[in-house]
């Protein structure tokens, strides 16, 4: 008898695997606070290939409150498999002097998406994140209007990560713009044996069918705490550029591999 699967664990009919094979279809709202950080601090989360964005020291800290689902969309009818929340930290950067972003740090709260992100490059770990949500009717909502207040945080390993706030001020005319580039990740696989990886590439991430609702912007606030195991000191928050709140979806169906990475540089 065969064991087949997209992913771990295989299984005789292939359905146990962790994640199912793409198309991946997302829908979620975002809060987002944009910042300046110390650029040489960002340049040094560059990998060889990057070079600085433009705006050398800005980073999107990014909370996301997700449903998803593969083409037959059996996971909306078992919620457990299709939401999740993570939060991230993007930074920009340049490819062959066109503008890139890049996934720099990021936690989740739910396995199949921790592995899903491993897949495209998206260092993904285990955590816990929370946002405000917006209902149509009742009193224990913000609406998307100024004044509206928002809110959200993120803790790992019982260790606060991040904790943001927005105050809506009205619809924005750009929206954000450090993670508006492709994505420009790395896919990293450990050899089993030595430290010299397995996997080691550059690569671009692939999106389509993208809608984004009207973004709202406004002042914000972010703190990146201390007692971290990352050195998120290094790109915290010198100055706040904008907060925003909105609700976008896309479609991802693989990737491009855009460089191979020096695998005796990792050593």
């Amino acid at each position: 008898m065969t064991i087949r699967g997209y992913t771990a664990p295989l299984s005789p009919d292939g359905r146990a695997g962790i994640v199912p094979p793409p198309p991946w279809h997302y829908s979620g709202d975002f809060l987002i606070v944009e910042y300046h950080a110390d650029a040489d601090a960002v340049r040094a989360l560059l990998p060889p290939e990057l070079e600085p964005a433009d705006d050398p020291g800005a980073v999107a800290a990014i909370f996301a409150d997700w449903q998803s689902c593969s083409d037959d969309a059996h996971e909306l009818v078992d919620p457990i498999q299709s939401q999740y929340r993570e939060f991230f930290l993007v930074v920009g950067a340049k490819h062959d002097g066109q503008p890139v972003s890049r996934c720099v740090y990021i936690w989740v709260d739910k396995d199949f998406a921790m592995f899903r992100g491993w897949i495209q490059g998206f260092p993904k770990k285990l955590g816990s994140i929370h946002m405000t949500r917006v209902f149509p009717v009742g009193k224990a909502t913000p609406r998307m209007e100024a004044g509206s207040r928002f809110g959200a945080t993120c803790t790992a390993n019982d260790r606060q990560i991040a904790r943001a706030t927005l105050s809506l001020s009205g619809i924005s005319k750009t929206g954000p713009t450090v993670n508006d580039p492709p994505m420009y990740n790395t896919r990293h696989f450990p050899a089993y044996d030595g430290l010299r990886p397995d996997v080691f590439e550059l690569v671009k991430s692939r999106g389509f069918d993208r809608e984004v609702t009207e973004i709202w912007e406004g002042d914000a606030e972010l703190t990146l705490f201390e007692d971290t195991i990352e050195d998120l000191q290094a790109i915290a928050p010198r100055d706040i550029i904008n907060g925003y709140r909105f609700s976008f979806g896309y479609t991802v169906h693989g990737g491009d591999v855009v460089a191979q990475h020096d695998k005796d540089a990792h050593r």
